[in-house]
């Protein structure tokens, strides 16, 4: 079995049914597309990892023998492996959303459809000093409950606590003018600005409340501040973009030393009736992007946190192969 082209089609799927033994699952996510899901599992082999929400009907099987020990089932494929326990939202990492909520309204995302919550800095140190013992970082993402300002200045209070616990620390914000700078100063290794879409045309669509240039000059900004391999932005494979809009957007990205995370869409929010992409697509924009990346010197396999660390959600080119 080639773990990328069995992957490609798990993520195709997006889901799974746990059968067995009962198995812990991640927490409810509160941020992207995928928040207010029931839930999720982490499921491992040989160092590869998929994650999967979980969903009685799906027609993936992951039996649960106990203790962790799995076999993954589809079609006529299984794969022994294991269920991976969480720090908080995946393994290995203490990935925590500061703002449960947020003021925009973009068409993909169901956060703003949750009730809105604001965690205090001591109640997220308390959260990470109860995982430290099974965790390699800290990743810190928010929406936006106010305005972007008031926002920021709740992750920078939060990211001064979390010093002490002398891991590395990413954060994935809405930025402002001068956030790269500001982060940095913090001692944050890597940051996350989401572009969302392929074209600037999609996103008017998508995100009418947001500014993607803004972003863009944050993202350039930060690669001067940050240094290679450690600048990211999630695109969303699945809104609408042909493939030949994607591969330009991707060879923008990687030329300007910005890492592109390829997110196969999860459809909700009021894109709930659209389709995940095919496997076949997946593979063939995960293949495009691994050779640009390697045009351009670039390299997920060093990231030391947040989303291309995991590899559980998207193809990572040198992690999924």
């Amino acid at each position: 079995m080639k773990w990328k082209l069995f992957k490609a089609s798990l993520l195709e799927i997006g889901s799974a049914r746990i059968t067995g033994e009962p198995a812990d699952a991640s927490e409810q996510s509160h941020a992207g597309p995928g928040a207010g899901e029931k839930g999720s599992v982490f499921f491992s082999a040989g160092g590869k990892r998929v994650r999967l929400s979980i969903d009685d009907n799906s027609p993936v099987e992951i039996h649960h023998f106990g203790d962790g020990r799995a076999e993954l089932i589809f079609k006529d494929t299984k794969v022994s492996g294991v269920i991976e326990k969480t720090g908080f939202h995946c393994p290995r990492q203490a990935y925590i959303t500061v703002s449960e909520g947020c003021i925009y309204n973009c068409r993909f995302c169901n956060v703003p459809s949750q009730p809105p919550r604001i965690k205090t800095p001591e109640e997220i140190v308390k959260m990470v000093a109860g995982v430290k013992d099974r965790i390699d970082c800290i990743s810190i993402t928010s929406g936006v409950i106010g305005n972007p300002k008031e926002d920021e200045t709740r992750v920078l209070e939060v990211i001064k606590e979390l010093r002490a616990f002398r891991l590395p620390i990413g954060v994935s914000i809405y930025p402002l003018l001068g956030t790269p700078k500001r982060l940095k100063d913090l001692g944050v290794l890597e940051i996350k600005f989401n572009l969302e879409t392929a074209t600037d045309e999609l996103f008017t669509k998508m995100c009418p409340l947001l500014n993607r240039q803004e972003i863009m000059d944050a993202l350039t900004a930060s690669v001067s501040i940050f240094g290679k391999n450690r600048v990211f932005t999630n695109i969303i494979l699945g809104l609408g973009e042909t493939d030949d809009e994607m591969k330009q957007c991707i060879k923008e990205l990687t030329q300007a030393g910005i890492i592109p995370v390829i997110r196969p869409l999860n459809p909700s929010g009021e894109l709930s009736d659209l389709k995940r992409p095919s496997a076949k697509r997946i593979l063939e924009i995960s293949d495009f992007l691994e050779g640009e990346l390697l045009k351009t010197g670039l390299s997920c396999r060093e990231a030391k946190t947040m989303c291309t660390l995991c590899t559980g959600c998207d193809m990572v080119p040198g992690a999924d192969s």
